[in-house]
Protein backbone atom coordinates (compact mmCIF):
# COMPACT_ATOMS: atom_id res chain seq x y z
CA UNK A 1 0.00 0.00 0.00
CA UNK A 2 1.37 3.53 -1.01
CA UNK A 3 1.34 6.25 1.89
CA UNK A 4 1.33 9.92 1.43
CA UNK A 5 3.03 11.34 4.46
CA UNK A 6 2.98 15.11 5.39
CA UNK A 7 5.94 17.42 4.24
CA UNK A 8 8.33 17.84 6.89
CA UNK A 9 8.23 21.48 8.28
CA UNK A 10 8.88 23.92 11.07
CA UNK A 11 6.81 26.02 13.60
CA UNK A 12 8.08 28.53 15.34
CA UNK A 13 5.80 30.97 17.53
CA UNK A 14 7.82 33.19 19.70
CA UNK A 15 5.76 35.84 21.28
CA UNK A 16 3.39 35.70 23.92
CA UNK A 17 -0.05 36.04 23.20
CA UNK A 18 -2.30 38.01 26.05
CA UNK A 19 -5.98 38.08 24.50
CA UNK A 20 -9.39 39.65 25.64
CA UNK A 21 -11.21 42.72 26.32
CA UNK A 22 -9.42 45.00 28.94
CA UNK A 23 -6.06 43.24 28.84
CA UNK A 24 -4.39 46.43 27.61
CA UNK A 25 -4.11 47.13 31.59
CA UNK A 26 -1.62 44.00 31.57
CA UNK A 27 1.03 46.06 29.94
CA UNK A 28 3.11 47.10 33.62
CA UNK A 29 3.22 43.82 34.38
CA UNK A 30 4.74 42.65 30.92
CA UNK A 31 7.12 45.32 30.78
CA UNK A 32 8.47 44.60 34.58
CA UNK A 33 8.65 40.52 33.25
CA UNK A 34 11.15 41.71 30.09
CA UNK A 35 13.11 43.87 32.37
CA UNK A 36 12.47 47.10 30.48
CA UNK A 37 12.78 50.61 31.90
CA UNK A 38 12.73 52.97 28.99
CA UNK A 39 10.44 52.09 26.15
CA UNK A 40 9.55 54.64 22.75
CA UNK A 41 6.33 54.20 21.95
CA UNK A 42 5.85 53.70 18.05
CA UNK A 43 2.43 54.69 16.79
CA UNK A 44 1.23 57.08 13.53
CA UNK A 45 -0.89 60.09 13.65
CA UNK A 46 -4.38 58.34 13.63
CA UNK A 47 -4.16 56.38 16.66
CA UNK A 48 -3.07 59.42 18.41
CA UNK A 49 -5.90 61.49 17.17
CA UNK A 50 -8.37 58.79 17.85
CA UNK A 51 -6.95 58.88 22.02
CA UNK A 52 -5.99 55.30 21.82
CA UNK A 53 -1.87 56.14 22.41
CA UNK A 54 -3.01 58.17 25.37
CA UNK A 55 -4.76 55.40 26.68
CA UNK A 56 -1.53 53.45 26.57
CA UNK A 57 0.64 56.15 27.98
CA UNK A 58 -1.63 57.05 30.92
CA UNK A 59 -1.00 53.37 32.13
CA UNK A 60 2.62 54.30 31.68
CA UNK A 61 2.35 57.34 33.46
CA UNK A 62 0.32 55.84 36.44
CA UNK A 63 3.24 53.58 36.60
CA UNK A 64 5.92 56.33 36.62
CA UNK A 65 7.18 54.49 33.67
CA UNK A 66 9.33 56.90 31.62
CA UNK A 67 8.80 56.87 27.68
CA UNK A 68 9.03 58.80 24.34
CA UNK A 69 6.22 58.47 21.63
CA UNK A 70 7.25 58.25 17.94
CA UNK A 71 4.35 59.00 15.73
CA UNK A 72 5.77 59.61 12.58
CA UNK A 73 4.47 56.19 10.61
CA UNK A 74 3.27 56.55 7.67
CA UNK A 75 0.95 54.26 5.59
CA UNK A 76 3.10 51.57 4.13
CA UNK A 77 5.46 52.31 6.43
CA UNK A 78 8.47 53.52 4.78
CA UNK A 79 12.43 53.06 5.37
CA UNK A 80 13.07 56.78 6.41
CA UNK A 81 10.66 56.02 8.94
CA UNK A 82 12.02 53.61 10.90
CA UNK A 83 15.43 55.50 10.60
CA UNK A 84 14.06 58.32 11.99
CA UNK A 85 12.51 56.28 14.75
CA UNK A 86 15.69 54.32 15.25
CA UNK A 87 17.62 57.67 15.72
CA UNK A 88 14.68 58.84 18.44
CA UNK A 89 15.09 55.71 20.61
CA UNK A 90 18.87 56.28 20.47
CA UNK A 91 18.82 59.72 21.69
CA UNK A 92 15.95 58.97 23.98
CA UNK A 93 17.98 56.00 25.60
CA UNK A 94 15.12 53.19 24.93
CA UNK A 95 16.05 50.07 26.17
CA UNK A 96 12.89 48.05 24.30
CA UNK A 97 9.62 49.12 22.24
CA UNK A 98 5.76 49.71 22.15
CA UNK A 99 4.08 49.39 18.87
CA UNK A 100 0.27 50.70 19.37
CA UNK A 101 -1.60 50.66 16.00
CA UNK A 102 -2.40 48.57 12.83
CA UNK A 103 0.33 46.79 10.62
CA UNK A 104 2.37 49.96 9.39
CA UNK A 105 2.88 51.12 13.47
CA UNK A 106 4.00 47.31 14.07
CA UNK A 107 5.91 46.42 11.06
CA UNK A 108 8.13 49.82 11.05
CA UNK A 109 8.10 48.67 15.22
CA UNK A 110 10.32 45.53 14.44
CA UNK A 111 12.13 47.18 11.95
CA UNK A 112 13.51 50.09 14.03
CA UNK A 113 14.47 46.82 16.30
CA UNK A 114 16.67 45.20 13.64
CA UNK A 115 18.57 48.45 13.61
CA UNK A 116 18.98 49.19 16.94
CA UNK A 117 19.98 45.24 17.20
CA UNK A 118 22.70 45.52 14.66
CA UNK A 119 23.60 49.54 15.38
CA UNK A 120 22.74 50.18 11.90
CA UNK A 121 21.68 53.26 10.47
CA UNK A 122 19.57 51.88 6.99
CA UNK A 123 17.10 49.05 6.98
CA UNK A 124 17.98 48.17 3.50
CA UNK A 125 21.01 46.17 4.13
CA UNK A 126 18.52 43.87 6.18
CA UNK A 127 15.91 42.79 3.67
CA UNK A 128 15.22 38.90 3.00
CA UNK A 129 15.54 36.11 5.35
CA UNK A 130 19.01 35.94 6.03
CA UNK A 131 20.39 39.43 7.31
CA UNK A 132 19.08 39.99 10.37
CA UNK A 133 21.26 37.83 12.90
CA UNK A 134 21.35 39.15 16.21
CA UNK A 135 17.74 39.46 18.62
CA UNK A 136 16.15 42.64 18.42
CA UNK A 137 15.18 44.40 21.76
CA UNK A 138 11.79 43.23 23.51
CA UNK A 139 9.22 44.32 21.55
CA UNK A 140 5.49 44.78 23.01
CA UNK A 141 3.17 44.71 20.44
CA UNK A 142 -0.86 46.35 21.03
CA UNK A 143 -2.89 46.15 17.42
CA UNK A 144 -5.56 48.36 17.00
CA UNK A 145 -7.26 47.13 13.74
CA UNK A 146 -8.20 43.58 12.76
CA UNK A 147 -6.24 42.84 9.58
CA UNK A 148 -2.29 42.58 9.28
CA UNK A 149 -1.53 39.94 12.38
CA UNK A 150 1.51 41.89 12.49
CA UNK A 151 1.52 41.37 16.17
CA UNK A 152 2.38 37.63 16.00
CA UNK A 153 4.00 37.62 12.55
CA UNK A 154 7.87 37.84 12.23
CA UNK A 155 7.88 39.23 8.82
CA UNK A 156 8.27 43.77 8.49
CA UNK A 157 7.71 44.77 4.70
CA UNK A 158 8.65 48.45 4.60
CA UNK A 159 8.76 50.59 0.95
CA UNK A 160 11.88 50.98 -0.54
CA UNK A 161 11.89 54.65 -0.79
CA UNK A 162 14.62 54.65 -2.88
CA UNK A 163 13.77 52.10 -5.53
CA UNK A 164 10.14 52.54 -5.29
CA UNK A 165 9.05 48.94 -3.24
CA UNK A 166 8.21 47.15 -0.89
CA UNK A 167 10.55 44.96 0.80
CA UNK A 168 10.26 42.26 3.64
CA UNK A 169 12.45 42.16 6.48
CA UNK A 170 12.08 38.63 7.94
CA UNK A 171 13.24 37.27 10.78
CA UNK A 172 12.55 35.05 14.27
CA UNK A 173 14.33 37.74 15.77
CA UNK A 174 11.79 40.28 14.62
CA UNK A 175 8.87 38.80 16.74
CA UNK A 176 7.28 40.57 19.46
CA UNK A 177 8.22 39.55 22.50
CA UNK A 178 4.24 39.65 23.77
CA UNK A 179 1.45 40.89 21.74
CA UNK A 180 -1.58 42.11 23.75
CA UNK A 181 -4.51 41.96 21.74
CA UNK A 182 -7.61 44.03 23.51
CA UNK A 183 -10.61 44.17 21.20
CA UNK A 184 -12.08 47.08 22.74
CA UNK A 185 -9.06 49.24 21.28
CA UNK A 186 -10.73 48.02 18.04
CA UNK A 187 -14.38 49.37 18.86
CA UNK A 188 -13.28 52.91 17.65
CA UNK A 189 -12.22 51.63 14.19
CA UNK A 190 -14.58 52.85 11.21
CA UNK A 191 -16.33 50.63 9.15
CA UNK A 192 -14.50 51.57 5.74
CA UNK A 193 -11.31 50.55 7.45
CA UNK A 194 -12.97 47.41 8.98
CA UNK A 195 -14.38 46.15 5.80
CA UNK A 196 -10.69 46.50 4.38
CA UNK A 197 -8.91 44.86 7.38
CA UNK A 198 -11.36 42.13 7.75
CA UNK A 199 -11.11 41.21 4.25
CA UNK A 200 -7.48 41.72 4.51
CA UNK A 201 -6.86 39.34 7.38
CA UNK A 202 -9.65 36.86 5.01
CA UNK A 203 -6.91 37.10 2.45
CA UNK A 204 -4.06 35.85 4.74
CA UNK A 205 -6.00 33.04 5.73
CA UNK A 206 -6.83 31.62 2.12
CA UNK A 207 -3.66 32.47 0.48
CA UNK A 208 -1.44 31.01 3.57
CA UNK A 209 -4.42 27.78 3.36
CA UNK A 210 -3.30 27.31 -0.21
CA UNK A 211 0.18 28.77 -0.70
CA UNK A 212 2.02 25.58 -1.97
CA UNK A 213 4.06 25.38 1.07
CA UNK A 214 1.39 25.40 3.62
CA UNK A 215 2.26 23.23 6.80
CA UNK A 216 -0.81 21.83 9.13
CA UNK A 217 -1.13 23.88 11.79
CA UNK A 218 -0.86 26.84 10.00
CA UNK A 219 -3.70 25.82 8.22
CA UNK A 220 -5.68 24.78 10.87
CA UNK A 221 -5.32 28.57 11.75
CA UNK A 222 -6.19 29.28 8.64
CA UNK A 223 -9.67 27.53 8.61
CA UNK A 224 -10.94 28.84 11.98
CA UNK A 225 -9.79 32.37 11.12
CA UNK A 226 -12.17 31.95 8.17
CA UNK A 227 -15.00 30.61 10.25
CA UNK A 228 -14.72 33.63 12.45
CA UNK A 229 -15.01 36.31 9.98
CA UNK A 230 -17.51 34.46 7.91
CA UNK A 231 -19.53 34.63 11.15
CA UNK A 232 -18.41 38.25 12.34
CA UNK A 233 -17.19 40.76 10.34
CA UNK A 234 -20.68 41.99 8.48
CA UNK A 235 -21.63 42.00 12.04
CA UNK A 236 -18.53 44.15 12.88
CA UNK A 237 -18.92 46.60 10.15
CA UNK A 238 -22.88 47.31 10.90
CA UNK A 239 -22.04 47.85 14.31
CA UNK A 240 -18.88 48.75 15.42
CA UNK A 241 -19.95 48.81 19.07
CA UNK A 242 -20.34 44.71 18.79
CA UNK A 243 -17.87 43.52 20.84
CA UNK A 244 -18.46 40.12 20.40
CA UNK A 245 -18.03 40.58 16.67
CA UNK A 246 -14.70 42.90 17.41
CA UNK A 247 -12.86 40.00 19.44
CA UNK A 248 -14.28 37.42 17.04
CA UNK A 249 -12.06 39.64 14.04
CA UNK A 250 -9.33 40.72 16.06
CA UNK A 251 -8.85 36.73 16.92
CA UNK A 252 -9.19 35.76 13.38
CA UNK A 253 -7.12 38.44 12.29
CA UNK A 254 -4.08 36.99 14.64
CA UNK A 255 -4.93 33.40 13.37
CA UNK A 256 -4.30 34.70 9.85
CA UNK A 257 -1.16 35.98 10.90
CA UNK A 258 0.43 32.75 11.92
CA UNK A 259 -1.08 31.14 8.86
CA UNK A 260 1.09 33.04 6.18
CA UNK A 261 3.88 33.50 8.15
CA UNK A 262 4.39 29.85 8.61
CA UNK A 263 3.43 29.36 4.85
CA UNK A 264 3.41 32.29 2.51
CA UNK A 265 0.81 35.01 1.30
CA UNK A 266 0.49 34.73 -2.90
CA UNK A 267 -0.46 36.76 -5.95
CA UNK A 268 -3.13 38.54 -4.46
CA UNK A 269 -0.55 40.06 -1.96
CA UNK A 270 2.22 40.11 -5.02
CA UNK A 271 -0.56 42.58 -6.75
CA UNK A 272 -1.10 44.44 -3.34
CA UNK A 273 2.45 45.30 -2.57
CA UNK A 274 3.29 46.45 -6.27
CA UNK A 275 0.13 48.98 -6.17
CA UNK A 276 1.09 49.78 -2.54
CA UNK A 277 4.90 50.79 -4.02
CA UNK A 278 3.39 52.48 -6.73
CA UNK A 279 0.94 54.21 -5.61
CA UNK A 280 1.02 54.13 -1.44
CA UNK A 281 -2.58 53.15 -1.56
CA UNK A 282 -3.91 51.36 1.28
CA UNK A 283 -2.51 47.59 2.23
CA UNK A 284 -5.43 46.20 2.71
CA UNK A 285 -7.50 47.94 0.60
CA UNK A 286 -5.95 46.48 -2.30
CA UNK A 287 -5.78 42.80 -0.80
CA UNK A 288 -9.81 43.10 -0.42
CA UNK A 289 -10.35 44.30 -3.90
CA UNK A 290 -7.90 41.50 -5.81
CA UNK A 291 -8.86 38.77 -3.28
CA UNK A 292 -11.97 37.12 -4.76
CA UNK A 293 -10.63 37.22 -8.50
CA UNK A 294 -7.33 35.85 -7.96
CA UNK A 295 -9.33 33.11 -5.93
CA UNK A 296 -11.42 32.77 -9.44
CA UNK A 297 -8.09 32.21 -11.43
CA UNK A 298 -6.38 30.08 -9.01
CA UNK A 299 -9.64 27.73 -8.83
CA UNK A 300 -9.09 24.91 -10.91
CA UNK A 301 -5.82 24.33 -9.44
CA UNK A 302 -7.16 23.82 -5.62
CA UNK A 303 -10.70 22.89 -5.61
CA UNK A 304 -9.93 20.92 -2.67
CA UNK A 305 -8.34 23.32 -0.82
CA UNK A 306 -11.64 26.07 -1.68
CA UNK A 307 -14.07 23.32 -0.78
CA UNK A 308 -12.65 23.47 2.85
CA UNK A 309 -12.73 26.99 2.82
CA UNK A 310 -16.40 27.08 2.08
CA UNK A 311 -17.16 24.75 4.51
CA UNK A 312 -15.50 27.11 7.16
CA UNK A 313 -17.42 30.01 5.53
CA UNK A 314 -20.48 27.38 6.95
CA UNK A 315 -21.38 26.34 2.81
CA UNK A 316 -23.54 23.64 1.79
CA UNK A 317 -22.89 21.92 -1.67
CA UNK A 318 -22.42 18.35 -2.81
CA UNK A 319 -19.40 18.50 -4.43
CA UNK A 320 -15.62 20.27 -4.15
CA UNK A 321 -16.32 22.25 -7.33
CA UNK A 322 -19.19 23.16 -6.02
CA UNK A 323 -18.11 24.39 -2.98
CA UNK A 324 -14.99 26.33 -4.42
CA UNK A 325 -17.29 27.82 -6.72
CA UNK A 326 -19.55 28.95 -4.08
CA UNK A 327 -16.38 30.44 -1.96
CA UNK A 328 -15.47 32.35 -4.14
CA UNK A 329 -18.82 33.80 -5.07
CA UNK A 330 -19.25 34.37 -1.66
CA UNK A 331 -16.01 36.42 -0.75
CA UNK A 332 -16.92 38.38 -4.04
CA UNK A 333 -20.28 38.93 -2.59
CA UNK A 334 -18.90 39.83 0.91
CA UNK A 335 -16.71 42.74 -0.36
CA UNK A 336 -20.11 43.81 -1.53
CA UNK A 337 -21.89 43.16 1.76
CA UNK A 338 -18.99 45.52 2.95
CA UNK A 339 -18.64 48.41 0.25
CA UNK A 340 -15.44 47.95 -0.66
CA UNK A 341 -14.30 50.59 -3.11
CA UNK A 342 -13.80 49.34 -6.74
CA UNK A 343 -10.16 49.01 -7.82
CA UNK A 344 -11.06 51.60 -10.66
CA UNK A 345 -12.52 54.40 -7.89
CA UNK A 346 -8.44 53.94 -6.77
CA UNK A 347 -7.72 55.82 -9.83
CA UNK A 348 -5.21 53.98 -11.08
CA UNK A 349 -3.47 54.36 -14.40
CA UNK A 350 -3.82 51.36 -16.87
CA UNK A 351 -0.80 52.60 -18.60
CA UNK A 352 0.79 51.76 -15.29
CA UNK A 353 -0.08 48.08 -15.65
CA UNK A 354 2.66 46.56 -17.45
CA UNK A 355 4.97 47.67 -15.08
CA UNK A 356 2.88 46.78 -12.20
CA UNK A 357 2.67 43.47 -13.55
CA UNK A 358 6.21 43.10 -13.58
CA UNK A 359 6.54 43.77 -10.10
CA UNK A 360 4.03 41.74 -9.24
CA UNK A 361 5.80 38.84 -10.71
CA UNK A 362 9.03 39.34 -9.14
CA UNK A 363 7.41 39.61 -5.89
CA UNK A 364 9.15 36.54 -3.94
CA UNK A 365 5.88 35.21 -2.56
CA UNK A 366 4.60 35.00 -6.66
CA UNK A 367 5.88 30.98 -6.42
CA UNK A 368 3.53 30.55 -3.71
CA UNK A 369 0.45 30.64 -5.50
CA UNK A 370 -1.01 27.38 -6.43
CA UNK A 371 -1.89 27.96 -9.94
CA UNK A 372 1.68 29.63 -11.53
CA UNK A 373 1.59 33.05 -12.65
CA UNK A 374 3.58 34.94 -15.39
CA UNK A 375 3.24 38.53 -16.14
CA UNK A 376 0.74 38.57 -18.90
CA UNK A 377 -1.88 36.92 -16.32
CA UNK A 378 -1.03 39.66 -13.93
CA UNK A 379 -1.52 42.11 -16.70
CA UNK A 380 -4.83 40.63 -17.55
CA UNK A 381 -6.10 40.39 -14.15
CA UNK A 382 -5.26 44.12 -13.39
CA UNK A 383 -7.32 45.16 -16.32
CA UNK A 384 -9.90 42.60 -15.66
CA UNK A 385 -9.92 43.68 -12.01
CA UNK A 386 -10.09 47.60 -13.39
CA UNK A 387 -12.95 47.48 -15.90
CA UNK A 388 -15.38 45.11 -13.40
CA UNK A 389 -15.43 48.38 -11.64
CA UNK A 390 -15.49 51.01 -14.25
Amino acid sequence: MDYKCMNPFEFTLPTKVIFGPGCVSSLVSEIEQIGGTKPLLITDPGIQKAGIVAMVTNILDDSGIEYSVFDGVEANPKDVNAEAAAKAARAAGADFLIAVGGGSPIDCAKAVGVLLAHDAEFIKPYEGKTAATLPNPPLITIPTTSGTGSELTFSSVITDTKNKYKMTVKSPYTAATTALCDPELTLSVPPAVTAATGVDALTHSIEGFTAVNSEPIGDAAALYSIELIAKSLVRAYQDGSDLEARSNMLMASMLGGISFSHSDVASVHCIAEALGSMYDLPHGTCNAIFLPYVMEYNMEYCVDHYARVASAMGLSFDSDEEGAAKAVAYVKQLTLDVDLPSFASLDPDPADFPALAEMAYHNGSNSSNPRPMEVADYEKLLDVVYKAGV
